[in-house]
């Protein structure tokens, strides 16, 4: 400032100083008057050139100056700097929050105070069914149209929202979505959705689930409740309390198969991957699996004078790496089926066969009535029958293929079920590789058997 007010006082004493030389006291006059004119228009066009800058507002443009444009220069230069390097770190943190938001697994639509659509994440559009780029700008009413949705949003709960069907989904498997709103700013609203398909069908299998084991076990206590108010109330001979305890004990073991099958798949569900360090030495396995399957048979057949035509062969050599229990419950759960529901007189096949690609097969192939394609994709749920009533004579749970399914996904296996209706069907399971070591690809004797 003080050089600014000294420099026009020089620029003036020297211009009147020359003047006065020229023509003394108007000369100095005249002198002083056109200095103080040029100081003006001089400073006028260091003040537009800072006004030109300004208009263009970039930092780096600015012009170098000296005195008090030069100063004002460089303090708005600095401040514009300073208010960009602001607004690319508000920009920064605005990308991060957004990018948060579109990571999220939940779907978030932002809503202005009229309800068009300012910003929605990948997931919102999923759920919604609406393009996250195309749709911007407009009214969420207009493009979700579920009664359910349309009902909240005129009068938001957001202690309670609500439920609705989403996209994507299917007849069999349809997608259902949880809905909240929330006011925010200035008329604002946050619409959050959340994918509660899994949650939903877990509940169902869960209330699926009691209501079966509530019924399987009540099935065999009604039957023993009367047999022994039977038994206290009414004078029995010896044979007939022989027929009675008989069954009564039959209904007992109902009950306990169901218990140990219970027991046997919570075990499975909630114990550590099976270990890739323990082997099993597969004849060992497979023995032990025929032995059961041939008591088996030989009860199912007893007083038929037709049985069944059992066949385990070849028997492989070398190891497989897993829980053996959990294996040979999946094996024999898939032999027995075959037992109970092959008549007697029919053939079951068991074989452990290599596969090109370094895979082994252990498939139970039967000849019983087999099992219509609709019942397929379903075999492996609990308490699934496709026949109720012949399965429970045959004294089965209703567990058996659950226990293999996830026998087998533990094992990283693969169960493949063939079955043609009147024909018979085939259950086999495709060990991995790299849990099969040794001599598996060598076989030793086939080994026949009829079972009485």
């Amino acid at each position: 400032m003080w050089f600014r007010f000294l420099s026009f006082l020089g620029l003036q004493l020297g211009a009147g100083l020359l003047g006065w030389e020229w023509a003394a006291y108007p000369g100095a006059l005249a002198g002083v008057v056109l200095a103080g004119i040029f100081w003006m228009l001089l400073d006028a066009v260091r003040g537009l050139r800072v006004m030109r800058w300004l208009r263009t507002g970039e930092a780096a443009q600015a012009p170098h100056m000296q005195g008090w444009w030069g100063e004002i220069t460089d303090r708005t230069r600095r401040w514009l700097r300073q208010t960009q390097q602001k607004m690319l770190d508000a920009e920064t943190r605005l990308q991060e929050f957004l990018a948060a938001i579109q990571a999220s697994p939940n779907g978030v639509v932002l809503l202005d105070a009229q309800g068009r659509i300012e910003w929605c994440n990948h997931i919102a559009a999923e759920h919604f069914g609406f393009d996250a780029q195309r749709d911007l700008q407009q009214l969420i009413g207009n493009l979700v149209r579920d009664p359910a949705f349309a009902a909240y949003y005129a009068e938001p709960d957001p202690s309670r929202g609500t439920f609705m069907h989403g996209r994507g989904g299917t007849a069999s498997r349809p997608v259902r979505l949880s809905v909240h709103l929330h006011p925010y700013g200035d008329g604002r609203r946050l619409l959050l959705s959340r994918d509660v398909t899994a949650v939903e069908q877990a509940e169902a299998m869960r209330r699926d689930f009691v209501a079966n084991v509530s019924h399987e076990i009540r099935t065999p206590l009604t039957v023993m409740s009367g047999f022994v108010e039977t038994m206290q109330s009414l004078p029995l001979d010896e044979g007939q309390r022989e027929r009675y305890l008989g069954f009564m004990a039959q209904q007992a073991q109902r009950m306990q198969t169901l218990v140990s099958d219970l027991l046997t798949l919570s075990s499975i569900e909630g114990s550590p991957a099976p270990s890739t360090s323990e082997w099993i030495v597969l004849r060992d396995l497979l023995a032990q699996c025929a032995r059961e399957a041939e008591a088996l048979s030989g009860m199912v057949t007893a007083g038929n004078n037709k049985v069944h035509a059992l066949r385990f062969g070849p028997m492989p050599e070398g190891s497989i790496a897993g829980a053996s229990s959990e294996l040979l419950s999946a094996l024999s759960n898939l032999v027995s089926n075959a037992v109970r529901y092959t008549p007697a007189g029919g053939r079951i096949d068991v074989r452990w066969q290599p596969l090109p690609d370094g895979r082994a097969e252990f498939s139970v192939k039967d000849t019983g009535p087999g099992i219509a394609a609709e019942h397929l994709p379903r075999l492996t749920e609990r308490f699934y029958r496709v026949d109720p009533s012949r399965s429970r004579e045959t004294g089965g749970t209703g567990l058996g293929l659950a226990i293999v399914k996830h026998v087998v996904q533990r094992h990283g296996a693969e169960l493949r079920i063939e079955s043609i209706q009147g024909q018979g069907s085939r259950f086999a399971i495709v060990f991995p590789a790299s849990r099969l070591r040794g001599s598996v690809l060598q076989v030793a004797s086939i080994s026949e058997r009829n079972t009485i």
